[in-house]
């Protein structure tokens, strides 16, 4: 794969096989974070579990104490007092049936989460096919199925974010912006750290972290020391 000159400028900051501690690596993701846009800082994180059986899936939400630094646009489904509770949150977008064929038919896509009351969730179901793959099916592991939805909305825009394991059981989810400030990169990075170390599924064994990895959208990625995250 061809790099370009930033990028290759970038690599010679640090050490690509060395361990860094998380504040001097958040500070090396900030200073390689080059490109001419706000560059979102993202944290990959390998963990020692199968997530092919069911009782070694990790998967969960929290809420990132400086936010993402992206607006989120939240679409809810909804019957009666609830349409109204959850536009009254925030919500972008709230309905019922009627959004079904607008997004079947119609390929709208204007919303990042979807939130949905549980009596809702045959109707939801209908459109398991479209949003599955997107990842954009509400769950309740990830808060997003649920009667509250004042709190789902309020969270979400505060800076929820889902983590779940990909295909190679590796996790990655955005911390902040490159324009946040290290110490607000590190209380998300901490924040998301911990929630993660607390979801190891009881049928894992062995090392539960095998790396953790943080860069920026355009930058190399840089390695972090996980024996103080645990």
């Amino acid at each position: 794969m061809k790099r370009g000159k930033r990028y290759l400028e970038a690599v010679k900051l640090f050490d690509k096989l060395s361990l860094y501690e998380t504040e001097e690596a958040i500070s090396l993701v900030k200073k390689t974070a080059v490109a001419k846009f706000d560059e979102t800082v993202e944290a990959h994180i390998r963990l020692g579990v199968d997530g092919r059986h069911a009782d070694q899936q990790v998967r969960g939400a929290v809420v990132l104490p400086h936010g993402t630094g992206k607006k989120v646009r939240v679409l809810v489904f909804a019957k009666g007092d609830k349409i109204d509770e959850a536009l009254a949150a925030g919500a972008d977008y709230a309905g019922g049936d009627e959004l079904v064929p607008k997004i079947q038919n119609e390929n709208w896509f204007e919303f990042d989460v979807v939130v949905a009351t549980p009596d809702m969730m045959g109707v939801v179901g209908r459109l398991g096919r479209i949003l599955g793959p997107k990842g954009l099916m509400p769950n309740p592991k990830a808060g997003t199925v649920t009667m509250d939805v004042t709190k789902a909305v309020q969270d979400i825009k505060a800076g929820k974010i889902e983590y779940r394991l990909d295909r190679a059981n590796i996790i990655h989810v955005p911390v902040g912006k490159a324009s946040f400030t290290e110490e607000q990169l590190k209380d998300n990075f901490t924040t998301l750290m911990d929630a993660i170390i607390k979801a190891k599924p009881s049928a894992a064994k062995g090392q539960y972290l095998k790396s953790v990895t943080i860069s920026a959208t355009m930058g190399p990625g840089v390695r972090v020391n996980t024996a103080k995250l645990i």
